[in-house]
């Protein structure tokens, strides 16, 4: 990583515009895929470039990552991606995303907490894309000087060390992007969000405020993580034999407290699960975590101590179907076998779109006889990392923005925060509810949508990006819902006329009357192909007529719709 964070940086030269725009690619309408373009006069940054994970509908779907085309479009002005934090609804399509952005040997550069370039390193070298990026690490309260632009890095609570407000300042003001944050009163928090700081902003004059919005239907604030840990070390004093704790693997000081109440209570720590091992290692190298001395064990030797002195760090608070915990739960986990008296703790909230998965987790780990700790029945085991409504007005109060935008959350989120903000005496043409790829522009008297650039959703389907069209989710919808016919015609070359029966093959269409439901499939075909004709069909004509008289055929005796895939043999 480069050390100098602002050694290429040029200083700031008169303001050659009068407005700012910005852009949200991402993030604003949903839960995740954070990704904002920030620009003013020649300066266009990048905040963010996390991901989302995919619909129930968005079939054999990996990654959803923001469409980045503006800044492909607009090369010439960018200057850099700026992150917030190491989350990976905020970093993880840089892996993705850097190589559509570097082109002709040019290095993308990344500006970011020391701990959340780090996290983007592996990960980047992991994709072999490492190529591509140039590391700025910035330290907390610093001030990084471009052509027309000012960015300031201000460091917030957060789930994740390394967290930051973002302040964009230009002659007009400020504009301030939240990032995820929340205030913990705490005196043992290792950070604690600059509340003085952003009442000097509010003081020089802060032009828009961008603000997570994502926790607004939270009355009151946000507990300290300190109640997560009191609650931790209680159960694993309590417990009888093995504990198995599971939370997002980027909850660095949530995975070291588990370690260090481990240690304290008399046991060892493995850690099991790919990101988990990663995160937890590139936090260790960087000093984010100081476990005690010999109290991280490999998974083997973990399993030839006794249970009651053993706590497993665990992927799979999201019920991911190859998470460790997952595995762990169904019982298909190479070495992990769950025992009578093992202890679960699952500490964390499903995020939109999982509960059905961790609800499924949740269900096997009790069939399979452990205890299972989790947030519905104790909701000390889990803190969320974003502010509640009290912490969000307290924000608004100290910035004093001219202007609000609420960003990181669904629509509802959003409608919320702007009533929180009437509330707080901001009138309808002061703030503004967003949608993906609306360009905002903002003056210093006013802010509004001027119209629309390319974005939406790109989807990552194992090794491609973005070649996943609706048209193969709509077969994957198919094959899912409805089975797949598979036909094989064989006709003569010229004349098209049937040569024998059509071959059928089903998968997922009928159970036991499977074979009668095939032969009648057979007889529909023959006799479609059996019709005379003048002139010998064409190819596509035939594939059409198979699927036609099939589709239909299935229709009337089974009310479904599978997917049908022709092969028209010549002979």
């Amino acid at each position: 990583m480069s050390r100098n964070a602002s050694s290429h940086i040029r200083k700031p030269v008169a303001p050659k515009s009068d407005h700012v725009t910005i852009i949200p690619l991402g993030g604003v309408g949903e839960v995740g895929k954070n990704c904002t373009a920030f620009q003013h006069a020649d300066d266009l940054f990048m905040v963010d470039c996390g991901v989302k994970f995919p619909e129930t509908e968005q079939r054999g779907v990996d990654l959803v990552i923001p469409d980045v085309s503006y800044f492909i479009e607009n090369m010439d002005n960018f200057r850099g991606i700026v992150l917030t934090h190491g989350h990976e609804d905020h970093i993880g399509a840089l892996p993705f995303v850097l190589p559509q952005l570097a082109s002709n040997g040019r290095k993308i550069d990344l500006y970011g907490a020391r701990l959340t370039l780090g996290l983007v390193e592996a990960k980047l070298r992991e994709r072999k894309a490492l190529e591509y990026a140039e590391f700025h690490p910035v330290e907390p309260g610093e001030r990084l000087d471009f052509s027309s632009v000012a960015v300031e890095f201000i460091p917030v609570s957060h789930s994740i060390p390394g967290s930051y407000a973002i302040a964009f300042h230009t002659h007009l003001g400020a504009v301030v992007f939240t990032g995820d944050f929340k205030f913990d009163f705490d005196a043992d928090s290792v950070v604690h969000t600059d509340q003085e700081r952003l009442r000097q902003l509010g003081e020089e004059g802060v032009l828009a405020l961008l603000s997570d919005c994502v926790r607004v239907e939270r009355e009151g604030r946000t507990p300290s993580e300190k109640r997560v840990f009191r609650e931790l070390e209680r159960i694993i004093e309590q417990a009888k034999g093995r504990v198995i704790v599971t939370t997002f693997a980027s909850n660095i000081p949530r995975m070291e407290q588990s370690v260090k109440l481990a240690f304290k209570h008399g046991r060892k720590t493995a850690i099991i699960g790919r990101s988990m091992e990663q995160n937890f290692g590139v936090a260790f190298d960087m000093g984010y975590i100081e476990p005690p001395e010999n109290s991280i064990v490999t998974p083997d030797d973990a399993n030839k101590l006794p249970l009651e002195k053993i706590l497993l760090l665990t992927t799979g608070s999201q019920g991911e179907p190859t998470s460790a915990l997952t595995r762990i739960a169904s019982g298909a986990h190479p070495y992990i076998h769950l025992a009578p008296n093992d202890t679960v703790v699952l500490s964390a909230e499903p995020v939109p779109g999982n509960t059905e998965t961790v609800a499924r987790t949740i269900d096997n780990l009790f069939r399979n006889g452990a205890q299972v700790i989790y947030n519905a029945i104790n909701p000390n085991v889990h803190v969320s990392g974003h502010a509640s409504k009290d912490e969000l007005r307290d924000v608004v109060r100290a910035l004093k923005p001219r202007f609000i935008a609420p960003v990181h959350g669904e629509f509802r989120h959003q409608y919320l925060y702007t009533r929180m903000a009437a509330a707080e005496g901001y009138a309808e043409q002061k703030m503004i509810i967003t949608e993906i790829g609306d360009e905002l522009r903002l003056t210093a008297d006013t802010i509004a949508k001027v119209g629309k650039v390319r974005a939406g959703a790109v989807l990552v389907d194992g090794l491609t990006v973005g070649n996943v069209s609706s048209e193969v989710l709509r077969d994957r919808r198919h094959l899912s819902a409805d089975g797949v016919v598979v036909v094989t015609v064989v006709v003569d070359q010229e004349s098209g006329e049937l040569l024998a029966d059509p071959e059928v093959v089903a998968r997922g269409v009928l159970g036991s009357e499977a074979e009668q439901f095939i032969q009648g499939g057979v007889d529909a075909l023959a006799r479609a192909f059996r019709k005379p004709s003048r002139v010998r069909p064409e190819y596509t004509t035939m594939i059409e007529r198979v699927k036609e008289t099939l589709g239909s055929y299935i229709w009337q005796k089974a009310h479904l719709r599978p997917l049908i895939i022709p092969t028209i043999i010549e002979v």
